[in-house]
């Protein structure tokens, strides 16, 4: 379980964002978002997990798509405006970010990357996101969240 607050738990905090927090049980050799999604008990397309990518114009963002979905790299790019966009090797992911696979948010990391969250996000009340931490999740709305990280709604993702 996540010990103690989190960076993107105390920005929530300081902005005075209502949010809600789930714990549960890190599986290293499981860090699936549908796995998240049955520990803390949310259907796995309201579990979003943050995917970190780079375009070949436009350089590294964040794309934030359901768990039971996979992201269209083809979407994303016309997203950015980049004519090609692939997810970044996983030894690159916490440089990037400051947070390790598994634990990335786009609240309070390492670097502001653009963000974009998967337009299916609207149709929820609250999101599940990574609260920076294996083990730890916020639920938010997906308007403060679009607030908050300035991110772009669009289609990212594709049925698995």
């Amino acid at each position: 379980m996540a010990q103690g607050k989190t960076n993107a738990v105390r920005l929530l905090e300081r902005l005075g964002v209502p949010f809600a927090l789930r714990e549960y049980e890190v599986d290293l050799e499981d860090l699936s978002a549908e796995s998240v999604a049955r520990k803390v008990g949310l259907p796995p397309e309201r579990v979003f997990k943050t995917l970190v990518a780079r375009g070949d114009k436009h350089g590294v963002c964040l794309a934030v798509v359901p768990g039971d979905a996979e992201l269209d790299p083809k979407a994303l790019a016309r997203a950015t405006g980049d004519k090609k966009v692939d997810t970044v090797p996983l030894k690159e992911v916490e440089p990037l970010t400051g947070y390790v696979r598994g634990g990335v948010t786009a609240f309070g990391g390492k670097k502001d990357h653009p963000v974009y969250l998967d337009e299916l996000a609207e149709l929820y009340e609250t999101i599940c996101v990574s609260a920076g931490a294996r083990g730890l999740q916020v639920l938010i709305a997906p308007t403060d969240y679009v607030r908050i990280t300035g991110a772009k709604v669009a289609a990212l993702s594709r049925p698995k």
